[in-house]
């Protein structure tokens, strides 16, 4: 299979909200329910088993935040728990969105499995573990694999590995910096991807902007992932490369109308051509 199913057919869009909730569960509704009016598809958070994803060394460090005073208070402050999880995945649910979210360990892939997402999310710092990549596709769920960060021979590998399991999944052209800049996104990939892997391709953005998100879609990306926020002044290190609500509106505005506007590549008179052509063309 190609492409995840369900409402893949046509180009799919994710509100990756990431940690931009701040570790608030009615900051999560409202983004929720923001992205829900947006007309989004799907809505995606991460999740991280923190003494596994940082080192002991590192969460002793001192970091003001108003958690506590070490990193390891920061970073749990922006965790939930597993009821939370839930709350938020049948909140979700009821408003016509899928759910899932990004784990960053094999404690929280489990975690999010038990969920019952409707896919999973491969970030590109995990492309090239493999033993992640293989628990991910034993699962068999429609799985987006993002690429930033990654050669064609990690690519290639992750590719083998879900081929080899039969597990469904889309590979998503990705720039890993945030946010990053117009000229170093380099959509043409996502044709060079498809043609290389001979499947479709999405698109996983950064940018701070939504043009390059509808031109991805324009060169053949089925599916558009976009960091979401409600407001990007707020704390926290991925607002910056984050869609506000009205930015996510118009995005999914104009990705509806992609399609229309593409076309099939088939040369034909188009309404209202011919009645033009005998008024204004030349005829021998």
């Amino acid at each position: 299979m190609a492409e995840p199913q369900g409402t893949f057919g046509e180009i799919y869009v994710i509100a990756e909200g990431g940690i931009n909730h701040n570790g608030d569960l009615d900051t999560a509704k409202q983004m929720i329910t923001q992205a829900a009016a947006a007309g989004v598809d799907a809505i995606k958070f991460q999740k991280r088993e923190i003494s596994l994803v940082y080192t002991e060394k590192f969460l002793s460090e001192p970091r003001e935040s108003k958690w506590g005073n070490t990193q390891r208070d920061q970073k749990n402050g922006l965790e939930f728990n597993f009821l939370q999880y839930q709350d938020l995945c049948n909140f979700s649910k009821n408003l016509g969105l899928d759910f899932s979210a990004s784990a960053w360990d094999l404690v929280s892939l489990e975690f999010v499995e038990s969920l019952n997402p409707e896919f999973h999310k491969v970030a590109s710092a995990f492309i090239t573990n493999r033993d992640f990549l293989q628990v991910v596709a034993s699962y068999n769920r429609p799985t987006f694999i993002s690429t930033g960060m990654s050669s064609y021979e990690d690519i290639d590998a992750a590719v083998q590995i879900f081929e080899s399991a039969s597990c469904p999944f889309m590979i998503m052209h990705s720039v890993s910096v945030y946010p990053a800049e117009l000229g170093s996104l380099n959509l043409s990939m996502i044709k060079t991807l498809a043609s290389r892997y001979s499947r479709v391709v999405g698109y996983s953005g950064h940018e701070a902007s939504v043009s390059p998100s509808l031109t991805a879609a324009a060169f053949g990306a089925r599916a558009i992932e976009r960091h979401f926020t409600l407001d990007r002044s707020m704390y926290g290190s991925d607002q910056s490369a984050s869609l506000e609500p009205d930015g996510l509106r118009r995005l999914v505005a104009g990705i509806r109308k992609i399609p229309m506007i593409v076309g099939d590549g088939v040369k034909r008179y188009e309404k209202g051509e011919e009645e033009v052509a005998k008024k204004l063309r030349y005829w021998e």
